[in-house]
């Protein structure tokens, strides 16, 4: 039996979660037919489109203003009614909170899938624990050990994200480094995040700020503002640049559509979080394309990360972050040697023949019990 599974999502964001989502619509599994449905135009919705994926959009939800979420709870009533799917899949508290109960009135089973540590005590939280799931899916066992502040006695499966390896372009790092000049005997570091404070980046200047005498890096930082208070904490960071006078060895490189590319044309992809990361899908992707990998010793991160490819060092310490980035960039061996056994452990963690068979027999556990 072919499985039809509907994810829906909020999508007017651009994140590890909205990567994993576009990840699913390109790639193909047998006896499964996927769909989307999300509340937002944006890049997300653009990509699905251009996988083929077939795309329902639900229209913008503000939960000041009811009527909206009357519309988009018909909207996907509607697209329910339209695909027939066998489970619907909502991603995050937000999304199953609103639309779950949509879902379970048509009498489809729905699945939650936590992407992060939740406390259960937020109002997204609270909203959704009113819809018990069938089963809830878990980008890693860090996020799963907090599912009990949802629902007590819930069945849990953890399934990593799906991350496929871009075709690789052995010229394009080279165009990068020389267009955004990065000297061939520079060791380039690279944080490529969403722009909020828990990802870290002021502990990377400062730890920068103390590597300010060392001529031997540059600094790129990828991923730019997507709500007013990211454009406030930007203008923070690049002050803070200033002040610890490397102003001329940071690049803010805004919102970027090629950080896979960019991680290649790097020598050190860097993301040393303040607060527990899920799971780590940046690191994922570095190491796909060989790169030692530097982060918090937190969450997901304990997951993905080993000895065998990068260092992790404990959140929020800069002296730390500086001793180990010190280490990489004047060590050009080990940093060949963490990045070599980046690409197994890669495939270890998100294969995605691997992830998506199980994410399909998860959820086709839950419709045949269902029946």
């Amino acid at each position: 039996m072919t499985l039809r599974v509907m994810h829906v999502y909020a999508g007017n964001l651009y994140g590890g979660v909205e990567r994993m989502l576009a990840a699913f619509a390109a790639e193909a599994v047998l006896e499964m037919d996927q769909s989307f449905a999300l509340c937002f135009e944006g890049r997300l919705a653009e990509e699905l489109r251009a996988a083929g994926a077939p795309l329902h959009l639900l229209g913008p939800v503000r939960m000041s203003r009811p009527r909206s979420v009357i519309r988009a709870r018909r909207a996907l009533g509607d697209a329910i009614e339209a695909r027939r799917p066998h489970v619907v899949v909502c991603h995050s508290s937000w999304t199953h909170g609103i639309f779950a109960p949509v879902a379970r009135a048509r009498g489809v089973p729905v699945a939650f899938w936590l992407h992060d540590a939740v406390t259960g005590r937020t109002w997204a939280d609270r909203l959704a624990r009113r819809t018990r799931p069938a089963v809830a899916l878990c980008t890693s066992r860090f996020a799963a050990e907090t599912l009990g502040r949802m629902w007590s006695g819930i069945r849990s499966e953890v399934v990593h994200p799906a991350v496929a390896p871009r075709p690789a372009d052995p010229l394009r790092p080279l165009v990068l480094r020389t267009v955004l000049e990065a000297e061939l005997d520079q060791v380039v570091l690279l944080q490529a995040s969403r722009m909020e404070p828990w990802k870290g980046h002021r502990v990377l200047l400062d730890a920068l700020g103390l590597l300010r005498n060392e001529a031997a890096w540059t600094c790129w930082i990828a991923g730019g503002p997507q709500r007013p208070e990211e454009g406030a904490y930007l203008d923070a960071l690049r002050a803070r640049v200033e002040e610890l006078g490397i102003g001329g060895r940071v690049r803010f490189l805004g919102q970027r559509s090629d950080v896979p590319a960019l991680m290649a044309a790097a020598d050190v992809v860097c993301q040393p979080n303040l607060g527990p990361e899920p799971f780590g899908i940046t690191f994922v992707e570095a190491m796909q394309v060989a790169r030692p990998v530097v982060g918090s010793a937190m969450g997901g991160s304990l997951e993905v990360v080993n000895e065998a490819t990068g260092i992790l060092v404990p959140p929020g310490d800069a002296a730390a972050l500086a001793d180990a980035l010190r280490t990489l960039i004047g060590d050009a061996g080990l940093r060949t040697r963490l990045g070599a056994a980046g690409p197994g452990r890669a495939r270890e963690l998100c294969d995605p023949t691997r992830q998506m068979e199980r994410m399909r027999n998860v959820l086709a556990s839950v419709t045949e019990g269902g029946r």
